[in-house]
């Protein structure tokens, strides 16, 4: 589709995809798309940063392309490498044909797209998904601003290959670091927070519409009581959507103690976690 008129549309398109948004981020992800500005979000781990990217590409029929950062990623990983397999055999053709031309042995079809290099040659037709920059170190978030002002590279055996209209650009960070404020003063920027009692019921029941909805909201109330605790890793939307699938699949008709016991595994994942729920399982089922 085209970019949305406005911002309820955009938000209707969005719940379209299984996605619902409110309005703070779909005004901050519509003035992205119609300025062609970097959207920088930020939030806890689970409350669909990296979500909405891949709806976007899907309702706006772009290509999504991903580039997960860790520590100690570098250039060549993120933008392109040389194909050696293909050079090499490459030399042993020229040597057979008499020919020694360096040059043709550094042609674009030697050239492998990383992430970065495939969303400038993509341009307007991509979604650019920058999952997690915190992780990476200082250095590479430099050279990443550096690309996102003008979106274009140059490499020195081919040239500059710069992109027609920029992509969308979602830039997602947990605040493992704090971001440089170059980078900050860049993108768009907005915070994701959980989502209160009603807006994850209804984001349960649009994501598993299978799911009764008294179940859900049981579910729901306990998740936010499980936030409440000291939780090495608090559950996110996902784990919520998780915990209610799971019983409904099960045939639980209420969260119970025994029911909540036997399926913390879908909404928790450290065992820390683990026995400070049960230690606590009255009261977090307590509304349900």
């Amino acid at each position: 589709m085209d970019r949305p008129s406005g911002v309820a549309d955009l938000v209707a398109t969005l719940r379209g995809g299984g996605y619902l948004a409110d309005r703070g981020l779909a005004t901050a992800v519509f003035v992205a798309l119609s300025l062609d500005r970097p959207l920088l979000l930020e939030g806890e781990p689970g409350v669909g940063k990296t979500e909405i990217a891949k709806v976007l590409a899907a309702v706006l029929g772009r290509r999504l392309i991903r580039l997960q950062c860790y520590e100690g990623i570098d250039t060549a990983q993120a933008l392109y490498e040389w194909d050696h397999a293909r050079q090499l055999l490459q030399v042993r053709a020229l040597a057979e044909g008499g020919e020694t031309s360096v040059k043709a042995l550094f042609g674009p079809e030697f050239l492998l797209e990383r992430p970065l290099l495939a969303a400038v040659r993509a341009g307007g037709r991509a979604v650019l998904l920058v999952d997690e920059i915190d992780r990476a170190d200082d250095e590479f978030e430099a050279f990443l601003l550096e690309l996102l002002s003008d979106f274009q590279i140059t490499v020195p055996e081919v040239g500059t290959i710069a992109a027609a209209s920029p992509p969308l650009v979602v830039l997602t960070s947990n605040r493992t670091r704090e971001l440089h404020d170059a980078l900050k003063r860049r993108c768009l920027y907005h915070w994701i927070d959980y989502p209160d009692v009603e807006r994850e019921v209804e984001i349960v029941l649009l994501r598993q519409p299978g799911v009764d909805a008294a179940l859900a909201r049981t579910v729901v109330g306990a998740v936010h009581r499980l936030r409440e605790l000291d939780l090495a890793k608090p559950p996110g939307v996902a784990e919520t959507v998780d915990w209610a699938r799971t019983l409904s699949f099960l045939g639980e008709p209420a969260l119970t103690v025994d029911a909540a016991d036997l399926t913390l595994g879908s909404v928790l994942k450290e065992r820390e976690d683990l026995e400070l729920a049960r230690e606590n399982l009255d009261e977090i089922t307590s509304g349900a």
